[in-house]
């Protein structure tokens, strides 16, 4: 058998039991000081694992994003990850029940740090030679937009040959992700004219129908055909039935698999006219990831990726998901980027998230061949 995957087996009880550690460190994105905490547990970690020491990158309102380099050489390696989470202190606990490990990010995406760390240490344990400089990036605002982190990321990316993110595989097929659609947000406020429903009802101008002309609108501009969905997830308006409401309020978000397209809706939805004689309405907002695209670079890359999984016995595919990660950041760079090198496993942001205690090994083996080949 593979001398890294007897290692890592040899060892997954004390893989579990990082893991352990930094999912009881809860950090959800909008409180920094929880957030701070476990990035505190991270640092301890590379500095028992690997002996290296973070790069503190400060932040004022979210947590502080820390920088480990490791090793040397002309060529650089970024391995993204994030360790914030969705869900407030308390709500989820860690807890293992059979070969499942349920808690808060354990799959999204604390896993997948872990397991990134132990790829590493089995490398340098197993005298597996990394030559080229490994930039490894936690950060911690992805689940809130990457706004103070993004820059970071680009910036690391361009030094780089290659970006490998570490967010979970494509539950239950273990796929990996060579593609991405990307996201574009918008706030839409509408304004009308309050009136007494009952006294002046001609007189009002309502804003609420004005919000559901919109939505309408929105609404038809989704093509399952295109890749492309616009969803007016949150819609409010009006402060009384009895009242013709004068203000309406509607968040709307895109997907789209290509920037052409993104850049097509965002036009439509930016140049919206009011349906409603004597409403108005102002649009905000835009494209926040642009889309991860499949190129043959990354193609190039996943097949090197199948390779390393046939050695243990994997028979790797890739996917397209919807759903957007700082790989989208990447690869718009034009940076070969492979997504899914995280944990097995299931639930992500859901109540039942959990990761499969004996992939644990498997998957870091392949994170740590592909290294290897790197």
């Amino acid at each position: 058998m593979d001398k890294i995957l007897v290692y890592l087996q040899e060892n997954q009880s004390k893989i579990l039991t990082d893991l352990e550690q930094l999912v009881k460190a809860e950090s959800p994105s909008d409180v920094k000081e929880e957030v701070d905490r476990c990035g505190t547990e991270i640092q301890a970690l590379f500095r028992k694992h690997l002996g290296v020491e973070a790069e503190v990158i400060p932040q004022s309102t979210t947590g502080n994003h820390l920088r480990f380099t490791i090793g040397d050489g002309e060529s650089q390696i970024l391995i993204l990850t994030h360790f914030d989470t969705v869900w407030d202190v308390g709500r989820l606990s860690y807890r293992v029940e059979g070969n499942k490990a349920y808690g808060p990010g354990i799959l999204d995406m604390k896993g997948g740090l872990v397991q990134a760390l132990w790829a590493i240490k089995a490398c340098q344990e197993s005298n597996v030679l990394l030559d080229k400089k490994i930039v490894f990036l936690c950060t911690s605002d992805e689940e809130i937009g990457s706004g103070s982190s993004r820059s970071l990321i680009e910036e690391e990316a361009r030094k780089s040959d290659v970006a490998l993110i570490v967010e979970p595989p494509v539950a239950r097929t273990g796929a990996l992700k060579t593609a991405r659609k990307g996201t574009a947000l918008f706030d839409i406020t509408i304004k009308g004219k309050a009136a007494h429903a009952g006294n002046h009802h001609e007189d009002g101008v309502s804003a609420v129908e004005e919000m559901a002309q919109q939505i309408l609108f929105l609404h038809s501009l989704t093509d399952y055909a295109k890749g492309t969905t616009v969803n007016a997830g949150v819609a409010k308006g009006g402060s009384r039935s009895n009242v013709v409401a004068d203000h309406a309020e509607i968040q709307v978000d895109t997907r789209m698999t290509s920037m052409d397209e993104g850049e097509r809706i965002t036009k439509l939805i930016k140049g919206t006219k009011s349906y409603v004689k004597g409403t108005t309405v102002q649009v905000e907002g835009g494209i926040n990831r642009p889309p991860m695209e499949r190129t043959e670079k990354t193609e190039k890359l996943f097949n090197l990726a199948k390779e390393c999984g046939k050695e243990l016995g994997l028979s790797l595919e890739e996917a397209s998901v919807g759903g957007g990660s700082d790989g989208n950041f990447t690869a718009a760079l034009g940076v070969p980027t492979l997504d899914g090198l995280g944990a097995m496993g299931d639930g992500i942001h859901a109540e039942y998230e959990h990761i499969l205690i004996d992939q644990l090994p498997v998957r870091t083996a392949l994170f740590a061949k592909l290294l290897a080949r790197l």
